[in-house]
């Protein structure tokens, strides 16, 4: 029952996956890629060198209903999901993902403490 739960279903009758397990994979030679890999996650901070203003760039990570499982590996909504896809890919990371149905209070045990 559980599961029902948290499938959609789209106006045709067809359902799609709550959220969607992602796992990249920058391989150890593409330094410039791993450094863009960790921003577009985790985000960044510039400051600027003229002014020294600072500027806070948010990562895939602080978007509402991502957590981040570990090392290379997030749960997304789907959306989110294919828009971090396709960025890596144009990284040329290796990008993995599937489907997965996970109940709210279960995908909350392996949120990180702020």
């Amino acid at each position: 029952m559980a599961v029902c739960m948290l499938i959609g279903m789209t106006p045709d009758g067809t359902h799609f996956p709550d959220r969607v397990l992602l796992s990249y994979d920058v391989s150890g030679t593409a330094r410039s890629a791993a450094v863009q890999v960790c921003q577009i996650v985790f985000g960044r901070t510039r400051v600027a060198r003229l002014t020294g203003e600072v500027r806070h760039e948010t990562g895939f990570i602080h978007r509402a209903g991502v957590v981040w499982i570990g090392q290379s590996v997030l749960v997304l909504p789907p959306a989110d999901a294919d828009e971090l896809a396709a960025r890596l890919r144009r990284l040329g990371v290796r990008v993995a993902m599937a489907p997965v149905a996970i109940g709210r209070a279960s995908l909350e045990a392996f949120r990180r403490p702020a």
